[in-house]
């Protein structure tokens, strides 16, 4: 053993680890309590499975562990980002499991203006690259909206501002959503007023605004950040209704600015942007009603002038009906000579549409069809014969082969022979049945044929009460004009003809005292063809 090696104190308490740790962890706690570190984040890699998140603090010559814990992170105003200079407040403890001392944050801010700067040019960039800031999703500001809804403190000067500016220049109904302007809950009751006028339905009992005033008064950077936070970008980027951004002075810049429809130095130039001046308006109105009533005139005048032009050129109503009137009278004369024509050629189709109805007449189809079938049971009655006298003939020959054929020949012929003749009368009786079936048929259509014709022939029609006139030729007496005085007709009636002599001038007949008949046609009555 080395004789200049240190010798242990007998009087040195020991320690254990654990006791070591809690001594070293009590004493840093009481040196230091909370402190405040200024440091560079690095190592950030967003909250873990419970909701914790552990990075480290750095500067150019140390390093200290970090450590928020889930229900501080939710109250940060100021995320944790990746290489972001810090001021971060919090206890300095140690974690025995490492052997370590690291610092449990309760806060965090930006390390002075120009870190605040950086953050917000990064959160810019990225925002700008997801495209919430393009042009092409703007929207345009109503020329002259019914509701308007500002987005702001009910209490301070800038609501104020606003209402009187509307007033002075086109009073509109006005909807306020009340948030706070400043503060750690400042951002999200912005973007939950956004989204809020969004949700109204169209025609519901509060009315819909047809354009948002998000308006904030002046103030410092850090006053401002509220309206440069995430939630409210994308709220603002994703309201369907136009949006004015009015966030402190003309100078200030934030965020919302970039992501609004329309951007307004101040809460009083977003009213002045959002509705016309209405003495102005009316002025161009009446303005313009002016011009219109003027041009109107004008207009008037010129289509006067234009229709007294076109009526001196247009013919006078004689030179315009000369022509037509010509034509009127030459149809008129040609109207009389050509209805005779017409007449006359349909009296001669009628006269051949007569002939060909006499000709193809029920009674002489019904005779046809009696001759067919006279013809066709004559012919059925040859043909049973003569199929019974080749039959009778066939069996004499089989009778007549049998003699000649050797005795099992001939009883084999026989049994053929005595086989057709068992069937012979069975085909006779089929036969005959057949031939009275068809008998029976024919027999009833010519029966319902002359019943047919018995109701739709002229008899029928004649034992009603009607009555054919013809006159010494055959022809059918159809007007008065055919018949002369003295003239002698035939008259056909339901049970027979009797002959009558025309009397007087034709234009009747003479008056008796009888009666007339109930059952005599009337003078002039036509036949039924």
């Amino acid at each position: 053993m080395d004789s200049e090696s240190p010798k242990p104190v007998g009087n040195t308490p020991e320690w254990s680890v654990s006791d070591l740790s809690g001594a070293l962890k009590r004493t840093l706690e009481d040196a230091f309590g909370f402190v405040r570190v200024r440091g560079e984040i690095s190592g950030y890699r967003g909250p873990v499975g419970s909701g914790h998140v552990y990075f480290s603090l750095k500067d150019t010559n140390a390093k200290i562990d970090a450590v928020i814990w889930k229900g501080v992170f939710g109250r940060l105003k100021t995320k944790p980002q990746e290489g972001l200079e810090v001021i971060a407040t919090g206890k300095i403890t140690t974690f025995a499991g490492k052997s370590s001392y690291q610092i449990i944050i309760d806060s965090i801010e930006p390390a002075g203006i120009g870190a605040l700067m950086a953050l917000l040019e990064e959160r810019r960039k990225r925002l700008a690259a997801e495209g919430l800031f393009a042009e092409e999703r703007k929207q345009l500001i109503p020329y002259l909206p019914r509701v308007i809804g500002v987005v702001t403190s009910p209490t301070g000067a800038v609501i104020r501002d606003i209402l009187h500016r509307l007033e002075d220049r086109f009073p509109r109904h006005v909807l306020v959503w009340p948030v706070r302007v400043q503060g750690e809950t400042s951002a999200a009751e912005v973007a939950a007023a956004i989204a809020g006028f969004n949700a109204l339905p169209e025609g519901g009992r509060i009315p819909r605004p047809d354009v948002i005033i998000v308006a904030r008064g002046g103030g410092s950077l850090e006053d401002l950040m509220g309206f440069n936070e995430e939630i409210v970008v994308r709220a603002t980027a994703a309201s369907l209704i136009p949006l004015v951004s009015a966030v402190g002075h003309e100078t200030d810049v934030t965020l919302i600015d970039h992501a609004a429809d329309l951007r307004a130095p101040t809460p009083t130039g977003a009213a002045e942007k959002v509705v016309p001046v209405r003495a102005e308006l009316m002025s161009l109105v009446a303005d313009l009603s002016r011009r219109q009533a003027g041009a109107m005139r004008r207009l008037s005048d010129r289509r006067r002038s234009d229709l007294r032009a076109l009526a001196r050129a247009l013919p006078g109503p004689e030179a315009v009906l000369s022509g037509p009137r010509q034509r009127l009278d030459l149809a008129a004369t040609r109207l009389a000579p050509a209805l005779a024509r017409n007449a006359r050629v349909h009296e001669q189709q009628l006269a051949l549409a007569s002939q060909r109805l006499a000709r193809q007449s029920p009674l002489a189809r019904l005779a046809g069809f009696s001759a067919r079938l006279d013809g066709l049971s004559k012919r059925l009655l040859a043909g049973r014969d003569a199929l019974l006298r080749a039959q009778r003939e066939r069996v004499g020959r089989a009778f007549e082969r049998v003699a000649d054929l050797d005795q099992r020949a001939a009883r084999a012929l026989a049994r053929s022979v005595a086989q057709r003749g068992e069937r012979l009368p069975a085909i006779e009786a089929r036969l005959a049945r057949a031939f009275a079936q068809l008998v029976a048929r024919r027999r009833d259509r010519l029966r319902s044929s002359t019943s047919l014709l018995a109701s739709l022939g002229p008899e029928a029609v004649l034992a009603r009460g009607y009555a054919l006139v013809r006159d010494d030729a055959g022809m059918l007496v159809r007007e008065i004009g055919q018949a002369r005085p003295g003239q002698a007709l035939s008259v056909q009636v339901g049970d027979g003809r009797f002959g009558v002599v025309v009397a007087g001038s034709g234009e009747g007949p003479p008056r008796s005292s009888r009666p007339p008949r109930r059952n005599m046609p009337k003078a002039g009555q036509g036949d039924l063809f």
